[in-house]
Parts: C-alpha cells; structure tokens; sequence
C-alpha cells in the first residue's frame, strides 16, 4: 500500500520510500520521512492533488508523488 492508496480518514506510517524519484527529497525534507505518521484528508475534485495531515500540519502533493511512499498500519477511514 502507498500513500496514493489511503481513503479519507485513514492513517498509517511510512515504511519505505524510493528516493530514486523526482522530487522525493523536497518531500522528505517536508517530514515525509520512514516512520512519520500521517492521514488521509481528502482529494481534490478529479483526484489531484492529496491532502495529507503530519506533525500538525497539512501538504498536498499529487497522486504520483504519493505512490513513492510505501505504508504500514493503515487504520480504518470513514
């Protein structure tokens, strides 16, 4: 599971991530990094771009960038 395929409300942490993709590093340097808890928020209308919730704060990034984050402990959505 990656962080593209979260449901609204649901949680989990990042296990792994490919660092060989563009624009990854900005990413981690934002705090997605290997054991950070985050949620789901929502998508935008067409599914582009993510809302995502870690260490308080909110990110958006789009679905292709998500699919680099590789998750673990996915929690249960509304």
């Amino acid at each position: 599971m990656t962080l593209a395929d979260l449901k609204p409300g649901q949680s989990a942490s990042i296990e792994a991530i490919d660092t060989d993709a563009p624009d990854v590093l900005h990413l981690m340097v934002l705090g997605l990094v290997e054991g950070a808890a985050v949620r789901f928020k929502h998508a935008a209308i067409g599914g582009d771009p993510l809302e995502i919730s870690l260490y308080g704060a909110s990110i958006s990034l789009r679905r292709d960038q998500a699919r680099n984050f590789r998750l673990v402990g996915a929690t249960a959505g509304e």
